[in-house]
């Protein structure tokens, strides 16, 4: 077990805990933080799995609770979804000493925080990812949102829990896809500042895209440190925060296009591809070798993720630069996009010519 600090000067210090076995021990370690009692918000097939051991846990500690459900999928991150919830929270009776925990994936973290940050103007809440991809990313570093059809994470507020309960073990009941869509962003962390994790990755840490505890309990920790370190410093993406977004102006354009359909693309595979993307456009700027481009690219492939546009169905050129211009990052017509120098080495560049974009997305296969 590891556990992992995250804060900075703008926000109150939290722990991000990995490790084996913690859901049996969630009571202990959210019972300092409840002062009343706890909802746990969760989608039905994950409250169908981990709810009843969640809610066990919270009862040994004397914790009352109760469950709300919301329908599993992307689908949930809505402005209906969140009013539906926002209702039958108010039903509870909830007040500011009590406690939201949202058990699940990136969906339900999202929406759970969001609804905890609008909740009487902001109330704790306590994140307990249950896949690989929310315990390396969306449950560390309080961002909280809903898509619109215009876009993904278009509406939200930064909210930081009070604790992050990451239990390796329950990523055991994973899809084999959705074990892959989170090493996605594993592999993003590596890209982005750590190329010894990455080569990890590459090499023997390459066992954790198959399910190995071990492996994956490594690189949770790893990730987990890499954006801590990053929120630490830039807790409302200020500055270097934007890092975190390698692959996902790319990736969140695809999923627009897609209607963020998961049967289409998991948002992991829209980011593995993403990231490929922004490491061929910058070879092709001239900033990075195109051997580091190629190499990310055989890594990608090798966790059976996705690399080419082709590879998610056919796209418009013209429709996707639109999605990127509408991207949350965008600034005064310039298209914001995290390019690389290396593997291990990747800069913020604020004004990219949409010129150059969209000649790059018709090169990729899009027309």
């Amino acid at each position: 077990m590891k556990t992992v600090k995250v804060g900075g000067g703008s926000f109150r210090n939290y722990e991000v805990v990995v490790g084996r076995g913690l859901i049996a021990q969630a009571g202990d370690r959210i019972a300092p933080f409840v002062r009343g009692r706890t909802v746990i918000v969760s989608d039905e097939t994950v409250a169908a799995l981990h709810g009843p051991a969640l809610a066990e846990a919270l009862a040994r500690a004397g914790i009352r609770s109760e469950t709300v459900t919301v329908p599993p999928g992307e689908a949930s991150k809505s402005f209906g979804e969140l009013e539906r919830l926002m209702d039958r929270l108010l039903a509870t009776g909830l007040d500011r000493k009590d406690v939201i925990v949202a058990l699940g994936g990136g969906v339900v973290g999202d929406l759970a925080g969001l609804a905890a940050a609008l909740y009487m103007r902001g109330i704790d809440f306590v994140q307990v990812p249950t896949t690989l991809l929310a315990q390396v990313d969306s449950s560390v570093g309080g961002k909280t949102a809903i898509d619109t059809p215009r876009g993904k994470n278009l509406v939200g507020a930064f909210h930081q829990p009070r604790l992050v309960i990451a239990d390796i073990d329950v990523l055991a009941t994973l899809p084999e896809r959705q074990l892959r869509s989170g090493w996605a962003e594993v592999l993003k962390h590596g890209l982005i500042c750590d190329p010894a994790f990455f080569n990890w990755l590459a090499g023997p840490g390459a066992t954790g895209v198959g399910g190995d505890a071990a492996a994956l309990e490594h690189a949770v920790v790893r990730s987990v440190e890499i954006k801590a370190a990053i929120v630490g410093e830039d807790e409302k993406e200020a500055g270097r925060r934007a890092l975190l977004n390698l692959g996902h102006t790319f990736g969140h354009a695809i999923e627009a296009e897609l209607g963020f359909e998961e049967a289409a693309l998991a948002h992991g595979e829209a980011v593995a591809l993403g990231c490929c993307m922004a490491f061929r456009y910058s070879a092709q700027q001239g900033v990075c070798d195109a051997a580091d481009a190629d190499r990310v690219e055989a890594v990608v492939a090798a966790s059976s993720l996705p690399t080419r546009l082709s590879q998610a169905g056919g796209f418009s050129a013209d429709a996707l630069l639109a999605r990127m211009a509408g991207d949350k990052k965008a600034e005064a017509g310039g298209l914001t996009l995290i390019l690389a120098n290396g593997i291990g080495s990747t800069f913020v560049s604020r004004a990219e010519d949409p010129a150059k974009v969209l000649a790059f997305l018709r090169e990729e296969g899009a027309v």
